[in-house]
């Protein structure tokens, strides 16, 4: 049965709103007899979600027949007793044995109003449908999801800084050195490489004969990678570990996986302090092309948090995840150009090997770090791309499984 709404008309008188309107139906083949009534649902305006059903009203006459058609008068009054405090949208529909039939792309009335307690203010009233109403639906909720993650970020900084202070503090409380260990891990690191690369296996790259060139050439490519396995090898478990946040407060939880990127860029900090002071031993200068360090920083960071969300979710969902990672991270490593040079990759595999953001990313750090040379403009605008879309994509599949998360723990 089709249904037509017109000559829409709202009024008010003691607080209530009368809703007025013509309704015509007309009857279908194979649909001529499926009984149907008028009715009304109450659902939030920002999100659609459903809060409540109205009046059900049985229509008096139907049409019998296909291509029958009726027309008539019909009048809703809403009270504001019968309607939730607030903000609320009244949708007013027909409903017959197969649902509600603005749901399969039927007219409606849509009325908003808001509801004071002693009196319902009429905020708008019109006819729509599912067709019209998609793209202002797309979007609210593209304007939600481009927001909300860089919102979140911002409301919670303080939490941020305060859960990355104790993530450190805690990782080496009744250590003897402490926090010191953020420096010595990753000097400890740059003195391992230059003795096991530089000393005992010789290697070189490129036109630099010296031992410490190959340190400086894998340390390059280190730093990207540094913040990027420290998160991620993190997140899969990080909403376990702090279950009890989550099942007994009311806490920001998608702050959690930012806590371990925000943990892995103080560690990168370190890392690249260490990195400048070796090319000052080294080679006697810092080259002014790292200026250029802060914009490679987006595209890492905003990849990170993202991946770093979407491992965080699938890690509740499913707990082998948090083995499995190690595993992807260890092949991650190795299909980069870190440990090697990119001349030693074949031919045929380039054009893939290219598809990984860290090829780029790597190549970026030894650009504007040993090269002395800007980042190349057109890959950088295609990983800012990329890492945008990640970002937003992780946020979101985090946003959508959230409401199990108490569940799941």
């Amino acid at each position: 049965m089709l249904s037509r709404f017109s000559e829409l008309e709202t009024s008010s008188a003691d607080g209530a709103l009368r809703v007025r309107f013509r309704l015509r139906l007309r009857a279908i083949a194979g649909e001529a007899n499926r009984p149907a009534v008028l009715a009304y649902q109450v659902l939030d305006p920002d999100t659609g979600n459903y809060l409540q059903e109205g009046e059900h009203r049985p229509l008096e006459a139907q049409p019998i027949a296909a291509r029958d058609t009726l027309d008539q008068a019909q009048e809703f009054q809403l009270a504001p007793s019968l309607l939730p405090r607030g903000r609320a949208r009244v949708v007013i529909s027909l409903l017959d044995d197969t649902g509600w039939r603005y749901r399969q792309g039927d007219p409606y009335l849509r009325v908003d109003i808001d509801n004071r307690g002693d009196a319902l203010h009429l905020l708008g009233a019109e006819i729509s449908s599912a067709a019209r109403d998609l793209l202002p639906r797309l979007g609210r909720t593209l304007r939600r999801a481009l927001i909300l993650p860089v919102a979140s970020i911002v409301r919670n900084q303080r939490l941020i800084r305060t859960m990355v202070r104790r993530d450190m503090m805690g990782r080496y409380r009744g250590s003897f050195a402490g926090v010191l260990w953020s420096v010595l891990n990753p000097l400890l690191l740059l003195v391992t490489y230059y003795f096991v690369f530089g000393v005992v296996l010789q290697a070189r790259f490129g036109g630099d004969p010296s031992r410490e060139g190959f340190v400086l050439y894998f340390l390059a490519g280190m730093l990207p990678w540094i913040p990027f396995s420290e998160a991620l090898g993190r997140a899969p478990g990080v909403l376990l570990e702090h279950s009890n946040f989550i099942k007994k407060l009311v806490f920001p939880v998608e702050t959690l996986p930012i806590n371990l990127v925000a943990s892995g860029l103080v560690l990168q900090g370190f890392a690249i302090l260490i990195f400048l002071g070796g090319l000052l031993l080294f080679r006697g200068a810092i080259p002014a092309a790292a200026l250029w360090l802060p914009v490679l920083l987006v595209p890492l960071v905003l990849l990170t948090i993202g991946l770093a969300w979407m491992f965080a979710a699938l890690g509740l969902l499913f707990r082998d995840l948090g083995q499995i990672i190690g595993y992807l991270l260890t092949l991650w490593f190795f299909l980069t150009p870190i440990c090697y040079p990119e001349e030693s990759l074949p031919a045929a595999a380039l054009p893939y090997i290219s598809l990984n953001p860290f090829f780029w990313l790597v190549r970026g750090f030894r650009d504007v770090l040993l090269a002395g040379q800007a980042p190349q403009p057109a890959p950088l605008v295609g990983l800012l791309v990329a890492s945008l879309a990640v970002f937003f994509l992780g946020h979101g599949l985090f946003h959508r499984l959230r409401r199990s998360f108490a569940d799941l723990l």
